[in-house]
């Protein structure tokens, strides 16, 4: 079964937000594909004091999302995807997995 996950990043300031949002989140939909990871949205919090962005991706069947995150965050394509991006400035990340319904568009 597919595994989906919500990511929940939460930045320095809105300007790093924007930063991380228009340029180096965007890079890492072809990366992470690379990896088997398809990116399914990207969105910002509403709240604009918030500084969170939110992505929802996918792992393929039977991957351990651990283990290609690890992976894929050692690579030289992330290296390539963060280039010129203070890392600092990601004061948190939430992951969360989850487990689509019978219901669900995406299951």
């Amino acid at each position: 079964m597919i595994m989906y996950q919500f990511r929940i990043y939460t930045l320095r300031t809105a300007e790093v937000l924007h930063d991380y949002a228009t340029v180096h989140w965007p890079r890492h939909i072809p990366s992470l594909r690379a990896f088997g990871v398809t990116t399914h949205g990207i969105w910002t919090d509403h709240n604009a004091d918030a500084h969170r962005l939110i992505a929802l991706i996918a792992y393929p069947d039977g991957a351990d999302p651990a283990e290609v995150t690890a992976a894929y965050m050692a690579s030289p394509e992330f290296a390539a995807d963060m280039e010129g991006f203070d890392i600092s400035n990601i004061l948190n990340v939430e992951e969360i997995l989850l487990d689509p319904t019978a219901a669900s568009p995406l299951s």
